[in-house]
């Protein structure tokens, strides 16, 4: 029988299993949202999360459709660079560690990563970094969207549609519950799950498949996924750097994170969330090498890892997977879903058109936005555009772009507004260029590298001293 339609899970156990998690996630969320007096305490949980639920949401929220389809698909298609580039993304949380200390202590009162922008550099720049960021977070939700239908179809031919419409629709309902509170303590289970599953299924790959065996197929036949000096993979390697650091930096995914963690636990946290984080793309790569010895072809390349895993460990083995994924997708999802409608509320709705706002608008309002960008992801995932690999690295060429506007923002007080602004636009729009022109692979690299050269003539050209205190803005 052709592999590629050989499934491991029956569509009704499939079901089963998306119907048992909805139910759970959906009734915690319920459970913690009773917790929810305020806006602040739905839109940041007070304010106060420890270290080990700060470094577990760190952790979990990173471990996305990327690193446990796209990861397996590029080295699938690039080799052995394709696995150990996207390890280094592991660099965004771990640079991000001192960035988010410094934010905690720059905007005691903030709430979004808009406020910064705003604050450190006006309204032009506001502007600039709204567009990139509202592309970037639709761009990402789309492709953890299209993972849960993907994943379904791989492991048990349920119709992509059904898969995806499950996850967008749990997901909404718990983090409308209970919002980033029930976010982030979902996270903490799903980092767990993660860990256990993700080293599971790679020792029973390795117990089953050699890698002797493995070597030995990949050299006679597919020689290039062992070429350390395969231009492409080189390539992509740097731009996967740059392209992690801009996702990282610019989101109001991590900025929520470091304004909800409590004192001087963001350091520590986002640290430890990055070594965590490390070896895991590494190992949902390598299952991929193993596809060409097991006369695995699937028929779209973002399917091989959980098709390869199903493959070796059979019907259990395809439910660890299913559970691993699953809560993989979901403590990214809810986390983009917090932190996008925090940031609709807060910068457009509240700062732009309701400056009076009461508390309890604001609630509703966080609320409304969750679940209007459920609806709108969901339509927008309905006709499958492209690959996950495809639409996540377009993103690259606008986050990119913010990196060193950001840092030098956070740091410097004589990078002006004028500069960052035009150092996010060009840069982007460098980077789009690259995209189109030369490969998914250059355009990170390209926006990065056009944004820091505007920086620097800005930095250069600069006489005028931004005032730390005129980022104390209360809410």
């Amino acid at each position: 029988m052709n592999k590629a339609t050989d499934f491991a899970l029956d569509s009704t156990l499939g079901l089963a299993l998306v119907g048992i998690f909805g139910v759970l996630w959906i009734a915690f969320g319920w459970y913690l949202g009773r917790k929810n007096k305020s806006h602040e305490d739905f839109a940041l949980a007070g304010r106060n999360v420890g270290f080990a639920l700060a470094a577990a949401t760190a952790m979990a929220t990173w471990v996305t459709s990327n690193t446990t389809l796209v990861a397996p698909q590029l080295t699938y298609q690039l080799g052995v660079w394709g696995m150990v580039g996207y390890s280094f993304a592991a660099l965004g949380l771990i640079l991000f560690a001192p960035l988010a200390a410094r934010i905690k202590r720059l905007m005691p009162h903030g709430y979004t990563s808009g406020d910064f922008i705003r604050l450190r550099f006006g309204r032009a720049a506001w502007w600039v970094f709204m567009v990139i960021s509202v592309v970037y977070a639709m761009g990402w939700l789309v492709s953890l969207g299209m993972a849960g239908g993907i994943l379904l179809q791989a492991l048990s031919g349920l119709d992509y549609h059904i898969g995806m419409s499950a996850i967008l629709l749990i997901c909404v309902g718990y983090t409308l519950f209970g919002g980033l509170r029930a976010v982030i303590a979902t996270d903490f289970i799903q980092a767990l799950i993660i860990i256990v599953g993700v080293v599971g299924i790679a020792w029973f790959l390795t117990d089953t498949v050699s890698l002797e065996t493995i070597h030995t197929e990949l050299s006679t036949d597919h020689p290039q996924l062992l070429d350390l000096l395969f231009p492409a993979a080189v390539m992509f390697l740097f731009n996967n750097i740059f392209f992690g650091l801009g996702e990282i930096f610019h989101s109001n995914v991590w900025w929520s994170r470091a304004l909800a963690f409590k004192g001087k636990v963001a350091f520590k946290a986002f640290m430890l969330g990055g070594l965590l984080w490390l070896p895991i793309p590494i190992v949902t790569g390598f299952i991929a090498l193993a596809a060409p010895q097991l006369g695995i072809f699937p028929p779209t390349a973002d399917m091989v890892g959980p098709m390869v895993a199903a493959e070796v460990l059979g019907k259990v083995g395809a439910i660890v997977v299913f559970i691993v994924v699953f809560s993989a997708l979901a403590s990214s999802l809810d986390s983009l879903l917090a932190a996008t409608s925090d940031l609709v509320t807060r910068d457009f709705y509240h700062k732009k058109f309701r400056p009076e706002a009461t508390d309890h608008q604001l609630l509703r309002t966080n609320r409304y936005c969750i679940a209007g960008l459920g609806i709108l992801t969901w339509l927008l995932c309905l006709p499958q555009i492209a690959t996950l690999g495809a639409l996540l690295n377009f993103a690259g060429a606008f986050v990119a772009s913010t990196i060193f506007p950001i840092v030098f923002g956070l740091y410097q007080r004589r990078l002006t507004g004028g500069y960052a602004a035009l150092a996010m636009a060009v840069g982007t729009m460098a980077g789009l260029v690259s995209y189109f022109a030369i490969g998914f692979y250059v355009a990170a690299l390209v926006s990065c590298v056009v944004s820091a050269l505007i920086c620097a003539v800005g930095l250069w050209r600069s006489r005028t001293l931004f005032n730390w205190q005129d980022m104390q803005e209360r809410a």
